[in-house]
């Protein structure tokens, strides 16, 4: 079975990424707390080019994957798409997002502050995607 996925709901959800990831780590948000425990200088994000185009790429990858799933627990469940797709997105989050974000940072010593703050905001950021992606609804029209 191949999902029905809706094209512009993962394009609107991947830009919805970059602007989550923009108001999270502003100086006046979480920004400067970030830059603290990641010992990021302010001056070291000159050239953000390449990372943008990354996020976005792997941005696109996670909304489409998160449309694909969400179709697949539709079919299997039925009932309400927007409250199945939100269901999905908590799942894939807990399961992989903060499951590897938690190994991979206890691995590296990282603080456990910086561990919270970038799950939280990868979870902020699939409620997102999911919020547009289960508006959207599963037809490509």
């Amino acid at each position: 079975m191949v999902p029905e996925i809706n094209v512009w709901a993962v394009i609107v959800a991947t830009i919805s990424t970059m602007v989550v990831g923009s108001i999270w780590y502003t100086p006046k948000v979480f920004g400067n707390y970030w830059m603290k425990v990641a010992k990021v200088s302010p001056g070291e994000g000159k050239n953000a080019v390449r990372p943008i185009i990354i996020t976005v790429i792997v941005s696109f990858i996670s909304a489409w994957v998160l449309a694909g799933s969400a179709a697949i627990a539709q079919d299997f469940y039925g009932g309400n798409f927007l409250w199945n797709t939100v269901l999905t997105a908590v799942i894939l989050w807990a399961g992989f997002t903060a499951a590897r974000f938690v190994t991979h940072d206890a691995f590296e010593g990282r603080p456990a502050g910086l561990t919270v703050l970038n799950i939280v905001h990868e979870l902020v950021t699939f409620l997102v995607m999911a919020l547009i992606i289960g508006l959207f609804g599963i037809s490509a029209a």
